[in-house]
């Protein structure tokens, strides 16, 4: 992928799963990493393969913490050239009545205030060197109303309501700004969202498992690796008019588990 090399990005979420997948392969692509995750041992693994990465443990709900992997990133870089606001949560799964409040602002917070946080950050200094690309991610869940995961779905339509704010007003200044929404991923995360579901839904997780390929038009899952396809293009100069587009990497969805 053309115009990698030596550009600097920010993972959140960089742990592991689909944040941890797009570390390896801009790392791969000669760009220089930074991840975060508030999983301290993942981040430990996933940074101890890839020489030079710079990895700080933080909460991205939490500004103190994140203010320490921002000041070490103007220390190190003075700028960023992709921002890839990858962290999130599957929030609870049930019915509007049974969730609590107090899971419903968990799930929004992870969701959208590290978007927030992280976009506010890298907005500074992509204004001064006059272009960037941000990509953030959403879901399709952002695209579609889903039965049962209310907080997710608020918080995944939200943040393309964030990408497209952003883009309009962030495009003067050379910034791009996208999400990508990717359908169900495999992984242990999938497995954990299925676990939940499977029992708020009263189903046995193996029918929910087959579920999830039939509503795929090209009855297939998505992997990391083809998510990571589309966040390189969007940090390539082959993406340079590509902005304020929710970007579906799903096989197409054509209806969600209900």
């Amino acid at each position: 992928m053309n115009g990698l090399e030596g550009k600097r990005v920010l993972i959140t979420a960089g742990g592991s799963g689909i944040g941890a997948c797009f570390a390896r392969r801009f790392h791969a692509a000669g760009a220089k990493v930074a991840i975060c995750d508030m999983d301290a041992e993942a981040l430990v693994e996933t940074a101890g393969a890839l020489p030079g990465v710079i990895s700080v443990a933080a909460n991205v709900t939490q500004p103190d913490e994140m203010q320490v992997l921002f000041d070490q990133l103007d220390s190190h870089w003075g700028g960023v050239d992709m921002l890839c606001a990858n962290a999130g949560t599957g929030g609870p799964a049930g019915a509007i009545e049974d969730l609590s409040l107090e899971d419903w602002r968990a799930c929004l917070s992870a969701n959208l205030d590290g978007a927030f946080l992280a976009c506010g950050w890298a907005a500074r200094h992509m204004k001064e060197q006059g272009n960037g690309s941000m990509l953030l991610t959403s879901s399709t869940a952002g695209l579609w109303g889903y039965p049962m995961r209310s907080p997710y779905a608020t918080a995944k339509w939200g943040v393309i309501g964030l990408m497209k704010t952003l883009a309009s007003e962030l495009g003067p200044y050379g910034i791009r700004v996208n999400a990508l929404c990717p359908g169900a991923v495999e992984g242990p995360r999938m497995e954990r969202v299925i676990t939940r579901e499977a029992e708020a839904h009263g189903l046995d997780p193996e029918e929910l498992r087959k579920r999830y390929v039939t509503g795929v038009a090209m009855k297939t899952w998505v992997t990391a690796d083809d998510l990571a396809d589309t966040a390189l293009f969007l940090a390539s100069d082959a993406s340079s008019k590509v902005s304020g587009q929710a970007l579906a990497v799903d096989g197409h969805t054509e209806s969600l588990v209900g």
